[in-house]
């Protein structure tokens, strides 16, 4: 067999187990994997200017195509303590990323030796593994075990840990002969698919809910051959938008007490039975509980066995990944339907795409400053089916949600749970390293942007383009909506005089000077007609130079966004749409 260094052996099972990119910053305790990465070839290193950076752009690499797994690297200590926010937006969501850090030496790690930190303690809640190396022959092993472990059941990140003096000793390795451990992954029976059909046979006004698990299964197009077999409306949550194109006549709008629609509120609310598909039934989908099962039949398809009854216990659950659950379901479907045994659903699905048709809200506003609302609306005209959306957190990411349209799964990349502030500029530079050709389209209100602004760099040194727009308030908005429960407005504003950008008004931060000073490109923008040249402006930026381009639009002060406590109590602080004119590009799904 040969001998190779362990880090050597790490890096050769990474591009064995497909890895080709590495987001990271190098550092004294991870030099020898560096060193390895350099002598051994294979693997396209992206330098980060911050490690909780690159387990943001690991994440955004992960989420964009169907068995993608992020790698990001530090060194020791603060590096492995930076990556923590990552690690738990990953878990949250479902995504496997690896984590690799350096590590003091073995034999000084209870020396409290320099940057010596228990990293995997402090991972292990947040991880399907955390492991510190304590022996050179187990790193193969470990690195094995951690691919079986992100990719069986519900996927989730790993952090491997390696002490300094494991990665330069040398140890025997055949390479030729590794092979990727085999994954599990559950699968529903005949019998159970059969007991959720005859549940759902016997409702009149059934629904599908399709959760992120649909997603991550790459079970997008059979979710739309069951519904459309079956004649039955699909919500789509947060995390599984995408599962079914928008402009689909099932596609019956998402629900919440924020990222949600009129229409799929409403829709919710009328019907009697559903069946939820590789969800969590998370709060912000449900509201109150009470509301949201009242008249309704449950039945519940998650990967996870402890998912099952967790938020509350529903009619029936079935322990499976989504995809072989819904082969099951298609393949029940077809059976039916051939025999002639399926209810007809046209009535049912006609009532929602008339509720999808009338309850929406206004987007089209002429008012300067701009309404935000406006934004969304243009941006809808300027991009289209194939345009890969990234955001995070705040009232910019929730009217995103309530406005804009995305056609295909894996199209609206966003930490659904975790929502850390700082994740999307990091997020979309590693969605187009992954998917370079895509349009990729990030989205942040201005404290987002400015919380990992630094990362902008890493898309100028390394040529990768993408599209930002931030919609600037200088507010802390979301934080502002919620604290009017408290009746003030307290340490959330972010305007002020900036001595050397008179023309920004007041709002602060010179965000164009910023971008151009971190290589970048960058368009201001005041007037809501500029929006539609800026955006076509800011692509030819990005097609000439190769950079992130940013387009800021000036927003007003104050915009309350549509959100409320249940389902039936979400409060529309704007006047909702009356006339096509008031919603010029919503989804207007023809009758019959």
């Amino acid at each position: 067999m040969a001998r190779m260094t362990a880090a050597q052996a790490a890096v050769e099972i990474l591009k064995r187990e497909g890895t080709t990119h590495v987001f990271g910053l190098p550092g004294a305790a991870i030099n020898p994997f560096y060193s390895a990465m350099r002598t051994n070839g294979g693997l396209t290193h992206v330098l980060a200017r911050h490690v909780e950076g690159a387990s943001h752009m690991a994440e955004g690499y992960t989420r964009t195509r169907a068995g993608n797994i992020g790698v990001c690297v530090g060194t020791s200590g603060p590096a492995g303590t930076d990556m923590i926010t990552g690690l738990y937006s990953a878990a949250a969501d479902s995504i496997p990323i690896l984590c690799i850090t350096g590590q003091a030496p073995v034999a000084k790690l209870h020396k409290e030796d320099f940057q010596a930190v228990d990293i995997a303690s402090i991972a292990a809640p947040l991880t399907k593994m955390a492991m510190t190396v304590l022996e050179p022959a187990q790193v193969p092993g470990a690195f094995q075990q951690a691919f079986h472990l992100m990719r069986s059941g519900r996927p989730g990140p790993v952090l491997i840990d390696l002490p300094i003096d494991v990665q330069m000793a040398e140890i025997e390795f055949d390479l030729e002969t590794y092979q990727p451990l085999p994954v599990h992954r559950p699968a529903a029976t005949r019998a159970q698919i059969d007991k959720a059909i005859e549940l759902l046979q016997a409702a009149e006004r059934p629904l599908i809910v399709a959760g992120g698990g649909v997603i991550n299964a790459d079970a997008a197009e059979l979710l739309v051959e069951f519904a459309q077999l079956t004649g039955v409306p699909v919500v789509p949550t947060l995390m599984g938008w995408g599962a079914i194109p928008d402009d689909h006549p099932l596609m019956a709008g998402m629900v919440g007490l924020q990222t949600s629609h009129r229409y799929g509120n409403a829709t919710l609310l009328e019907s009697d039975f559903v069946l939820g598909i590789g969800n969590r039934w998370a709060n912000r989908h449900t509201g109150g509980l009470d509301t949201y099962t009242r008249g309704r039949t449950f039945v519940h398809v998650d990967i996870e066995p402890t998912q099952i009854g967790r938020v509350f216990a529903p009619d029936y659950g079935i322990v499976s990944d989504a995809r072989p659950a819904l082969e099951l379901f298609v393949a029940a479907a077809r059976e039916l339907k051939a025999a002639g045994a399926l209810r007809d659903r046209d009535d049912w699905a006609d009532t929602c795409r008339q509720r999808k048709a009338t309850l929406l809200r206004r987007t089209h506003f002429d008012q300067v400053p701009v309404k935000p609302q406006r934004v969304y609306e243009e941006m809808n005209k300027a991009f289209g089916r194939d345009t890969r959306y990234v955001s995070t957190i705040g009232l910019s990411q929730i009217q995103a949600a309530q406005m804009l349209h995305v056609y295909r799964p894996r199209h609206w990349i966003n930490a659904g749970q975790a929502g850390p502030l700082g994740w999307t500029v990091p997020a979309a530079l590693g969605v187009a390293t992954a998917d370079p050709d895509a349009t990729v389209v990030a989205l942040s209100g201005d404290y987002d942007f400015q919380f990992m602004i630094e990362e902008l760099a890493v898309g100028a040194q390394f040529q990768i383009p993408y599209l930002h727009i931030v919609v600037n308030n200088a507010y802390l908005g979301l934080i502002r909506q919620a604290q009017r429960g408290f009746d003030m407005d307290y340490c959330v504003q972010l305007s002020f005089d900036n001595v050397n950008a008179p023309e920004v008004g007041g709002y602060g931060v010179d965000h164009v000077k910023v971008a151009e000073g971190l290589g970048c490109k960058a368009v201001r923008v005041f007037e809501p007609d500029r929006i539609a040249p800026a955006l076509e402006e800011a692509r030819k930026l990005m097609a000439e130079h190769r950079v992130p381009v940013v387009v800021e639009v000036i927003l007003e002060r104050v915009t309350n966004v549509s959100m409320g406590t249940e389902l039936d109590n979400v409060t529309e602080f704007e006047d909702v749409a009356t006339g096509p004119d008031h919603a010029p590009t919503a989804l207007r799904m023809a009758l019959g």
